[in-house]
């Protein structure tokens, strides 16, 4: 896991980007949904995401540590 802090600069973006661009519980949304695509698709054995494997991998779990920073789902206790 990376420690590095994020500069001045990609701070701003991103706040700029949640506070015109998208929310962030959309944004999680969204992410999701791609990520439930994705998988069906891997699991359907399509030979397009096949030879990405790997990269679909590493992205879909990316994807959805940024989904939770976000927006808290599956770490939420009921």
């Amino acid at each position: 896991m990376s420690t590095n802090t994020l500069s001045k600069e990609t701070e701003i973006r991103l706040t700029d980007f949640f506070n015109k661009t998208v929310d962030p519980e959309s944004l999680a949304k969204a992410i999701r949904q791609i990520n439930y695509l994705i998988a069906l698709s891997i699991i359907r054995d399509c030979e397009t995401f096949q030879n990405e494997k790997t990269n679909l991998e590493k992205g879909y779990y990316w994807l959805n540590e940024l989904a939770e920073i976000l927006n808290p789902y599956f770490e939420v206790e009921n």
